[in-house]
């Protein structure tokens, strides 16, 4: 029934669309309703096949006889009936699925979990909550955990799924937490802090829906291959609307793949660099300079620097340093950004060289009033103002400023900064084609402080909008015309079509709507303020990235999700109250995941003696099974052919086996891997992928292995070191590092 009911509503869908489509409809109301139409249907059409792998996978039997099948998304039996087939996971209905036991049933009698292949049931597991009911299915287990734990066992394919069939119950009250401000949920390795993330921007898309369907949700992670890996997750629970993106990503128009050099990124993340870049836009705001304009002549005092304007019909016009000086004072004294204050410097500028030419030209000889009306001076302003030479002076001294042009020269001439800073993040200039995540900051704070002088863009849609209306009016009078007046004389008994509209509103029907989802405009503008963001290893990012989130989400609402244990970026916060503290203060509600469900209680044991050795307090999350399996470790004057063997001896029949080495050592890697590329993004479905450290985060594989631990930094370390399910091995051709070597066999 329930496949029929997925279905028809598929049918449905598709007819919908195809109607659509067809219609032959020309008019703008026709338009309009056939977009919405395919908007709408097309995405319930991704929502039902995105959503069909395991459509249902529970359900519960209530102790007075109600009972409801779970799913991840709620289909009801028609489209009139309100008693649904299958409850949304997400619905409040649902939460003893994930919260009832046996102590606190919550009403039920019964849980069940329903594990399917495809449409295959392949598994049935019955939990009884209520102890006094002696009905028995056959299906029972004394074993409370075994779905969770079979799919913790289950071979990875290089792509995260969903975890809405095993969501624990501290992991429940994080996804659901009524917090309407900044969520911080922490977690060491595996404790599904990213899963727990991304369930949570689902659960309020659904409660949420009217506001956040309008204003969109960002989910920023570290990297790109991240961004793949967690791609399927929400699609798989009917939610398609979510803009992922990696911090590089998050100026438009630009996209960061570039690679700082060691320490670059660390200057480039500080705070003050937002002091540093607003010093250099004011330095672009100047005066004249050098030899005073007509030094050699015989003048009373001596003249200012000035620029010489050369005016066609009336000479030299001189722009000194006392009206530069007055016009940027008037342009700054507005307060506005760089290129929106520039029309400011303008228009004073042009006002004091229209006075400087009404007075050369309408001075009295015999001391008298000027000999120009206010015609011939508003004639003068005019010639003035439409001179290309006087408009080339003015973008001398205060010129038109993109961010990528500013950060540019800035970088390229890094001044403000201490010789060693600016030797770290000095570059060519004009080498905007290799743009890194820490320069995307940088843009984004340097189009803040300049602006986007639009002036021109809104003349053009002035333009279009009054040609509209004076075409929508010729409409009208046409319509007005074609009156019958043979009974002029009569009351009118119909309405024409100026009696219900104007030509204002007639203009505003035919304007061509914008159908783009509410992710895809936001994808495109800078200053989109979306309804909710998430950031996945939070921990990581500079003070400037924290400055471009906050204006990118003014009201707040954000699940920050990271392991300040994990922090392995130089130019990483690393503290809560760091990050938060300029925008919140604490007012922050922060939660602790502390049951890892990926790392088995071996591997846990050697990764928490790695960091342990230098924060001696460290407490690792508990582990909620074992293997049996130690990692091993192997000494090699060979390392690439050690990996090889290893890689040969360990690969999971199924599943995915990661090397994490570092960077400088992966082309002699990649040589020694069949299949295996070097300084490319990993592939991460591929049964063998090479990463370093930083692109592992937040990743996981059957089995791992660490080439040259001793080279990565401890937390760097940690991280390579818990990205294991099942097996784990290191291979090396120096020494160990403290804490590791005692801790494996």
């Amino acid at each position: 029934m329930l496949y029929a009911r997925l279905e028809d509503l598929r049918d449905k869908a598709e007819r919908a669309v195809k109607g659509a489509l067809a219609a032959n409809g020309n008019g703008f109301q026709a338009r309009l309703e056939r977009d919405v139409m395919v908007a709408e249907q097309s995405g319930l059409l991704s929502a039902l096949n995105a959503a069909e792998h395991g459509l249902c996978f529970g359900r519960l039997e209530f102790a007075d006889g109600r009972d409801h099948h779970i799913g991840r998304i709620g289909i009801r039996q028609d489209d009139t009936e309100r008693t649904p087939l299958v409850l949304d996971w997400r619905a409040d209905v649902a939460r003893p699925f994930y919260l009832a036991t046996g102590h606190v049933p919550m009403g039920l009698r019964r849980r069940r979990h329903i594990t399917t292949r495809g449409r295959e049931v392949t598994a049935l597991h019955d939990e009884i909550l209520d102890l006094t009911d002696t009905e028995r299915t056959g299906y029972e287990g004394a074993d409370a955990d075994a779905v969770l734990l079979a799919a913790l066992d289950a071979a990875r394919t290089g792509r995260m799924h969903d975890i809405v069939q095993t969501i624990q119950a501290e992991q429940d009250r994080v996804i659901r937490s009524p917090h309407q401000g900044v969520l911080v949920v922490e977690g060491g390795p595996g404790t599904g802090k990213t899963a727990v993330a991304l369930h949570r921007a689902a659960y309020l898309l659904y409660a949420q829906r009217e506001l956040l369907g309008k204003r969109g949700v960002l989910i920023v992670g570290p990297n790109p291959a991240f961004l793949g890996y967690i791609g399927e997750v929400l699609p798989s629970l009917g939610e398609t609307g979510v803009l992922l993106a990696a911090p590089g990503d998050l100026f438009p128009g630009v996209r960061a793949t570039g690679t700082d050099r060691p320490g670059a990124a660390e200057v480039k993340g500080r705070a003050a660099m937002a002091e540093v870049l607003a010093r250099v836009v004011a330095d672009r705001q100047t005066l004249p300079e050098g030899v005073p304009a007509g030094s050699g002549e015989d003048n009373d005092r001596v003249p200012e620097p000035a620029l010489e304007i050369d005016h066609d019909d009336y000479g030299t016009l001189l722009l000194d340093r006392t009206m530069a000086h007055a016009a940027r004072d008037r342009a700054r004294a507005t307060g506005l950004p760089h290129n929106l204050a520039r029309p400011y410097f303008a228009f004073s500028v042009i006002d004091a060289l229209t006075e400087q030419l009404t007075d050369r030209l309408g001075a009295d000889p015999y001391g008298g009033p000027n000999l120009l009306g206010p015609d011939d001076v508003a004639q003068l302003g005019k010639e003035i103002a439409t001179s290309a030479d006087v408009h080339a002076a003015i973008d001398t001294l205060w010129p038109h400023l993109t961010p990528q042009q500013l950060v540019s020269e800035f970088l390229a001439d890094p001044t403000h900064l201490s010789e060693e800073d600016a030797a770290l993040v000095r570059r060519p200039a004009g080498d905007t084609d290799d743009w890194t995540p820490a320069d995307v900051p940088l843009l984004d704070e340097a189009a803040e402080l300049l602006g986007v002088d639009d002036t021109a863009e809104r003349a053009a849609a002035e333009r279009d909008r009054l040609e509209r209306v004076a075409y929508a009016q010729g409409v009208l009078d046409l319509s007005l015309g074609s009156e019958s007046y043979e009974f002029e004389d009569m009351e009118k008994e119909y309405l024409a079509a100026h009696d219900v509209i104007d030509a204002e509103r007639m203009a505003e029907r035919h304007e061509e709507a914008d159908h783009r989802t509410a992710a895809e405009r936001a994808a495109a503008d800078r200053t989109w303020a979306f309804g909710h963001v998430i950031v996945d290893e939070a921990q990581e990012l500079s003070e400037m990235a924290w400055r471009l989130l906050m204006r990118r989400c003014p009201t707040r609402s954000m699940t920050l999700v990271g392991d300040p244990a994990q922090t392995g970026d130089e130019a990483g916060c690393g503290s809560w109250k760091r990050i938060l503290d300029p925008y919140v203060g604490d007012r922050f509600d922060r939660v602790r995941l502390g049951v890892n469900y990926r790392t088995p209680a071996e591997i846990m044991e050697v990764a928490a003696a790695v960091l342990r050795h230098h924060h001696p307090g460290f407490e690792p999350p508990r582990s909620v099974r074992s293997t049996g399996a130690r990692p091993w470790v192997r000494e090699t004057g060979d390392l690439a052919a050690a990996v090889a063997e290893g890689v040969r001896d360990t690969a999971p029949a199924e599943g995915r086996l990661a090397v994490i080495a570092p960077r400088p050592l992966h082309p002699a890697l990649a040589d020694a891997l069949p299949g295996v590329r070097a300084g490319e993004e990993p592939d991460l479905t591929r049964p063998v992928v090479l990463l370093d450290p930083r692109q592992a985060k937040g990743l996981e594989f059957d089995t791992v292995i660490v080439a040259e631990p001793a080279q990565f930094p401890p937390s760097d370390l940690y991280v390579a070191l818990t990205r294991a399910t099942q097996h784990l091995g290191v291979v090396h051709t120096g020494s160990l590092p403290d804490g590791l070597a005692d801790r494996t066999g």
